[in-house]
């Protein structure tokens, strides 16, 4: 039980995503509060934790509102007293498959603005209620799309690599008061898209741009072998919100299985 007597609040509760952290973190041992936008969703992943005999509890939160965020957490906080794990596993659907020069302005800024505005919101918003309790861990989710440069995902790369600079800068202004950085980049998900993921339309549309089905698309493996899964998701996250990974901020963690190194 890494996580005994942790509060966490995880963004994005209802997604693959979201509910692979949230049900590691609450089998870890931690209190799990849940915000997304959709309630049913939300209310299918608090049902599992709480059937395995975890705590889990909801509330329909736009990311994007940064009221709401506040709102949100001032009731976690009053419930608790404290809050130890923020994670943001918010989704947004973006067009990828079309080269830049191509893509219109609008369809490019979305990813950009929509993942930098919602980080920036949810991460400042807990490290307000962290810095007086002089502890905590702050988790954002990224991509390998930072790193590849033939990507051809419309404004995605350009989100993922705004995303990670986010993260170091926060990790560095936020050290001095015991707040801890991390960011995870795990590469594409298969399972995610039989699971209601904004991913399938993504990456259905980028492989009909490219004459292949979503199953082809997925086909090459990374060095590993395998691709990445929601259970490596989980568990690394479970890992550095740990005091085993006391000693570790201002990282981008890889878990590409070898797709991107750095």
């Amino acid at each position: 039980m890494e996580l005994h007597n942790k509060t966490a609040v995880i963004y994005g509760g209802g997604g693959a995503l979201g509910s692979a952290a949230a049900e590691a973190f609450a089998a870890a041992g931690a209190r799990v509060y849940l915000a997304g936008r959709t309630e049913a969703k939300l209310n299918a992943v608090a049902e599992r934790i709480t059937k395995a005999g975890g705590f889990a509890a909801t509330g329909v939160v736009d990311v994007l509102d940064a009221a709401a965020v506040d709102k949100h957490l001032s009731s976690v906080m009053e419930r608790e007293g404290k809050l130890d794990i923020s994670f943001n596993a918010v989704g947004v659907y973006h067009v990828q498959g079309i080269p830049l020069a191509e893509l219109s302005a609008e369809d490019f800024e979305l990813p950009v603005v929509t993942y930098a505005r919602g980080n920036f919101i949810t991460s400042t918003a807990a490290a307000r209620v962290m810095m007086p309790q002089r502890s905590g861990v702050l988790f954002t989710l990224t991509t390998p799309g930072s790193k590849l440069y033939t990507s051809v995902s419309g404004g995605f790369s350009v989100s993922n690599a705004t995303v990670e600079a986010l993260s170091l800068q926060l990790a560095g202004e936020l050290a001095p008061h015991g707040i801890r950085v991390i960011c995870l980049r795990p590469d594409a998900i298969p399972e995610t898209t039989s699971l209601g993921s904004h991913a399938r339309e993504v990456f259905g549309f980028r492989a009909k741009l490219m004459g292949k089905t979503l199953d082809e698309l997925f086909s090459e493996k990374p060095p590993l072998g395998k691709n990445t899964s929601l259970e490596d998701v989980g568990n690394a996250a479970v890992f550095f919100a740990s005091g085993k990974a006391g000693a570790v901020t201002g990282v981008v963690v890889n878990l590409t299985c070898g797709g991107v190194t750095g």
